[in-house]
């Protein structure tokens, strides 16, 4: 049975007042390496769903989105990268670390058990929205932020206008070769953040033909990794194309949260129980059904591996793998509780 208050100890250990720390050495942060808001913003919206469930949870919650709010700029572009010593070392910009701060804020916003939690998220993620990014997955994460906005308050124009800015980013993309049916030449990373971008935005505009595309993309993906016996075979770090041998490494993390959460979001939207197999798939990597069998994940300390190599795990355990096994975590129980709900209702 899978405890449903989520084990943060590893979290806390690479979290100091300055925010969280971006690599690790095993389980020892590499202070030196300093901080991205990539990954304090990840941290936020895993721990603004958790933090009336322990002090620990509110407490990261309340250090994450300190940074995330001095990361964002009057005009909406947000820092990235902060030294040891706590100081910002770029310009501000929008690349997906605006998204994801976009993304992190909207859970906030919405999610958080404390309205002065809820109300300073609301407020910074005015102030970023006001930016816009040329690059895809860069709006698509914005998008999953504006969608948690829009569900809170569906007249909400910066939500509404993010939302269409990621479903034109996806309108120019189509297959391309024969019988290769993603949107894109190659598998990139983080893919699945596409498809539920699509979703989302059919939800928050109330658009069908979205979401129906959005779930459509979302089985290709499956489909190309998913291996013969069901296990997850995930796109590697250099990408995936056409006629690209299964299994490939280094698989990452990063990879099978965002396919979770996209089956959350297709789960919300159609109520189909099937979305339930690929989620449980997911987090069934992380304990050990992959390419290689053995498990990503402690239990105990909630610590996630940094990736799959030919030769087994890499043992680093940094802040995005740690997050993206939380964040699994989270969208298994956020599900169940659903489906349970669900069940009993019909």
């Amino acid at each position: 049975m899978i405890a449903t208050e989520l084990p943060l100890a590893h979290l806390r250990g690479m979290t100091d007042e300055h925010g969280l720390f971006e690599h690790a050495m095993g389980d020892v942060p590499r202070r030196e390496l300093g901080y991205c808001v990539d990954d304090v913003a990840r941290g936020l919206a895993v721990a603004a769903r958790e933090d009336g469930r322990s002090d620990a949870a509110a407490a990261l919650t309340d250090c994450y989105l300190r940074v995330v709010e001095a990361a964002v700029a009057e005009d909406g572009r947000a820092h990235n990268r902060m030294n040891a010593q706590g100081e910002w070392t770029d310009v501000p910009g929008t690349g997906d670390w605006w998204g994801r701060a976009l993304w992190g804020l909207g859970v906030a916003a919405r999610c958080s058990s404390r309205t002065s939690v809820r109300e300073r998220a609301a407020a910074a993620f005015q102030r970023a929205a006001q930016a816009r990014s040329p690059w895809l997955r860069a709006r698509c994460f914005a998008a999953l932020g504006a969608a948690e906005v829009a569900a809170h308050d569906g007249a909400d124009g910066a939500a509404l206008a993010l939302l269409r800015s990621a479903a034109l980013a996806t309108s120019g993309h189509r297959p391309g070769a024969s019988g290769w049916l993603w949107l894109e030449p190659r598998l990139r990373y983080a893919n699945a953040v596409v498809p539920e971008a699509l979703i989302a935005a059919g939800r928050g505009l109330g658009d069908d033909r979205l979401v129906a595309r959005g779930t459509d993309l979302l089985r290709v993906l499956i489909s190309i990794e998913t291996a013969p016996d069901g296990h997850l075979s995930l796109t590697p770090v250099g990408g995936r194309g056409p006629g690209d041998p299964h299994p490939a490494f280094d698989q990452q993390p990063i990879e099978a949260a965002s396919l979770a959460q996209a089956c959350v979001q297709a789960f919300d939207a159609t109520r189909d129980d099937s979305w339930l197999t690929p989620l449980q798939a997911a987090w069934d990597w992380f304990e050990g059904a992959n390419d290689i069998g053995v498990p990503l994940f402690d239990p105990v300390s909630g610590a996630g591996y940094d990736g799959l190599t030919p030769t087994g795990r890499n043992d680093n355990r940094g802040a995005e793998s740690t997050l993206a096994a939380l964040a699994t975590l989270q969208c298994l129980h956020r599900a169940t509780a659903s489906a349970s709900v669900q069940g009993a209702s019909a």
